[in-house]
């Protein structure tokens, strides 16, 4: 048995085709629902920094900053609850939204889902730009966030089903490239249009819409993949989405397993109770920590607070937009590393370097803020060190916590996984977006430590219950979980176990299924109730 509980499943099923331009097209065209993400990520904290956007919505945060702060502490600059609101009704918005995008994309498939999520981004910029009171404000932030619910759930499940087995990780991590590439081109708008004088962070927030109609028509054109249009009973169609997208004729091998794996998933009627079962619990377990571990490395503080950081520490805001373009620009070209190292090295080893160059880094940003006081030169040392830390990030859990979560489940229980996987990371998102502020308020570099103890954490978890999928069939990858190190002390394989908890041979403490179970019991408790 290998360290972290994983056990050797011997080669993986190699089906006939080839990587098609076609295949690659379709999941650079969904991929731009990664840039509704990202590109709000990116000119939120630019538009934030916009005296006039602060003048218009938040006079009183607009007094702070000129007066360096509240009672003359220059982390508090921004401490404000309207304005936290104004960043994190998109994430609670999305978080009500995640389980309804499950539903629509196992019901009506990934492409109608994906459809959707770009006509609602639509209408929020639409509101969001034209906006002249903060009620105004929140209710387009609020549809985006269920945009963005849509789109996460959707896309990550498009990708990973299109793309050849061998070829997942890359094409997955589309999703991530495109990404972070709206996150650089966010902040370079934010430098031109902080000069237009009274209706510059319309403009910003306008352009939001460019990658919201890249979707929409997605949405309209592409096919839906094979395995959902199968999995909804239409062989022929999804037979001949196969052939398209793998390039040759004979593909009867992976078309009988994707059919063999429908048939599977029909037998289950409630996939929100199934879900739930101990068969289940370990996919489970470890697709919602790599999601909502993404938030406690406290990534998306630092993209959408970064001006706001560095201006805390003496930048001008010229300076300080023009930090966060060198970390932005770090950010995406990062991410090409893990395009090529995960289907290279494995999700595995990327998690774990990841996660200790992160700690390292935050560590270091910690012991410096709270060594110089907050001085000028600080700035950008800290800004040094960011890369570091945004470059790890990059190359590990920022794209593989999304690829990891959508390959892990079986299709029967795929999209209320991924679902549930979103609902976590954007609760996790709320809760870090709206507190992020108040937090550096009152633990100032202290922060950065609360942070790096995270990564600790989550890089442990990964060690001890992540098994390796790198290469695996979207519907073999579940079975590795039948060599998982908490189903080999079972009588049954994990992913087809019905038996209650008290059947593991050892105590819950040492089983990953029985901790996935029991962590998320108040869930599960409040999923039925919604679902019936």
């Amino acid at each position: 048995m290998l360290p972290g509980g994983i056990v050797a499943t011997g080669p993986a099923k190699r089906y006939a085709g080839r990587i098609t331009p076609y295949v690659v097209l379709t999941c650079i065209v969904a991929a731009s629902g990664g840039a509704l993400f990202g590109y709000d990520n990116g000119v939120t904290g630019g538009v934030v920094a916009m005296p006039d956007f602060l003048e218009k919505f938040f006079p009183s945060v607009l007094a702070d900053v000129e007066a360096d702060g509240q009672n003359g502490n220059p982390y508090c600059k921004y401490n404000s609850q309207p304005l936290q609101w104004f960043t994190s009704s998109l994430f609670i918005a999305g978080v009500f939204a995640a389980l309804p995008a499950g539903y629509t994309t196992r019901k009506y498939g990934r492409k109608k889902t994906m459809l959707i999520a770009g006509l609602l981004f639509d209408v929020g910029v639409v509101i969001t730009c034209t906006a002249f009171n903060l009620a105004m404000l929140i209710v387009g932030r609020i549809l985006l966030g269920i945009a963005v619910a849509f789109a996460s759930v959707a896309v990550t499940l498009y990708n990973s089903e299109m793309a050849p087995a061998h070829i997942r990780g890359r094409l997955n991590q589309i999703f991530q490239v495109v990404l972070t590439l709206g996150i650089v081109l966010a902040q370079a708008i934010n430098i031109g249009t902080q000069h237009i004088p009274g209706y510059g962070w319309r403009i910003s927030l306008m352009f939001a819409g460019v990658p919201a109609l890249v979707l929409t028509l997605g949405g309209l054109l592409l096919p839906d993949t094979p395995n959902s249009l199968i999995e909804r009973g239409h062989q022929e169609q999804g037979k001949q989405v196969l052939r398209d997208i793998r390039g040759v004729d004979n593909v009867e091998e992976e078309f009988q397993d994707i059919k063999a794996a429908c048939e599977r998933a029909a037998l289950v009627t409630n996939p929100w109770r199934t879900i739930f079962k101990p068969s289940y619990a370990a996919q489970l377990f470890v697709a919602i920590t790599s999601t909502l571990f993404q938030q406690w490395t406290g990534i998306n503080t630092i993209i959408f607070y970064a001006p706001q950081l560095f201006i805390t520490l003496g930048a001008s805001q010229n300076a300080a937009l023009a930090a966060t373009i060198v970390t932005g620009v770090v950010n995406h070209l990062a991410t090409y590393v893990s395009l090529w190292a995960a289907d290279e090295f494995g999700r595995r080893v990327l998690f774990i370097e990841g996660g200790i160059q992160m700690s390292i880094a935050l560590v270091v940003i910690g012991i410096t803020l709270a060594a110089t006081g907050g001085e000028i030169w600080a700035a950008w040392f800290v800004l040094a060190l960011m890369c570091v830390y945004i470059s790890a990030y990059a190359w590990s859990w920022g794209p593989l916590g999304w690829l990891y979560s959508s390959e892990v489940q079986p299709l029967e229980t795929r999209s209320a996984g991924q679902s549930i996987t979103t609902l976590v990371n954007l609760m996790f998102s709320f809760v870090i977006g709206q507190t992020y502020l108040s937090m550096l308020c009152s633990m100032r570099w202290g922060l950065f430590f609360f942070f790096a103890g995270m990564c600790v954490l989550m890089t442990i978890t990964v060690y001890g219950f992540y098994p390796e999928t790198k290469g695996l069939g979207i519907e073999e990858t579940p079975r590795v979980f039948q060599k998982h190190w908490c189903a080999a002390l079972r009588d049954q394989p994990a992913f087809v176990l019905e038996r209650p908890i008290s059947t593991c041979k050892r105590p819950p403490k040492y089983c990953a299924g029985n901790l996935g179970c029991m962590t998320f019991s108040v869930a599960k408790s409040l999923l039925l109730l919604l679902t019936g």
